[in-house]
């Protein structure tokens, strides 16, 4: 009993002025503990650590047209710098320049070509034609008169000398009238009334090889110039 101290009592105050000992530090636990309890200081490290810099988008080019603000709205969605405006005013020019040249080489390669009907027909047989009449039967399609009078007949042109009007066959008064400003003209084809300054002209007339008359526009004979004697402007009968 006299050993025991107050030192070896368990649970027994120190004596004062002694120094408190330290708490020994816990250990580590090993396992999945472990590295997570070290790992924690690196995250609380990691917000400290510097966000690497973003590179700024690329900014968009102006292509002409005039950035408008949202309270701009719609209105002004169509609006060209003056720059811009210039320029497809240019190119609409060009463009066009080019589309009338194209056009105008495109009409050269398909000139304008008129085609008439032949000037020679064949008016029928002599026989068809009474003596003394006057056969407006081609008038409608070659403004041609078969005359039969004298033992000859003959093609008188339906074109007044005077303007280029169509004159009509009076049967009953025997001559040819122009309505347009009343110029007459006897069966032979004379002028005697009216503006008119010469005669009718008289077309060559031929016998084809089946007997028919064969009349040919495009030989004409003059009164004034003595062409009417001439025997090609007429067919005995």
């Amino acid at each position: 009993m006299a050993d025991e101290t107050p030192d070896n009592i368990a649970g027994s105050p120190e004596p004062e002025g002694t120094p408190a000992k330290p708490a020994p530090k816990p250990k580590a636990a090993d396992g999945p503990v472990g590295p997570a309890v070290k790992a924690a200081p690196a995250r609380e490290r990691g917000a400290n650590v510097a966000i690497k810099d973003v590179p700024p988008k690329p900014e968009k080019k102006d292509d002409g047209l005039r950035r408008t603000t949202e309270a701009e709205g719609d209105q002004n969605i169509w609006r060209y710098s003056r720059r811009g405006f210039l320029e497809k005013l240019g190119w609409l020019s060009i463009f066009s320049f080019l589309g009338v040249m194209l056009v105008g080489t495109l009409r050269f390669m398909f000139p304008r070509v008129l085609f008439e009907p032949s000037p020679i027909f064949k008016a029928g047989f002599p026989e068809e034609y009474l003596p003394g009449t006057v056969s407006t039967k081609w008038m409608r399609d070659f403004r041609v008169w078969i005359i039969r009078d004298e033992g000859r007949i003959y093609a008188l042109s339906g074109i007044c000398t005077h303007l280029g009007c169509t004159p009509r066959w009076l049967e009953k008064e025997d001559k040819f009238k122009c309505p347009c400003h009343g110029s007459g003209f006897y069966r032979s084809g004379i002028n005697f009334e009216g503006p008119a300054p010469r005669a009718l002209e008289r077309l060559k007339v031929a016998l084809a090889e089946d007997r028919q008359i064969i009349v040919d526009k495009s030989i004409k004979f003059l009164y004034e110039s003595g062409g009417w004697d001439n025997p090609q402007s007429y067919l005995k009968v």
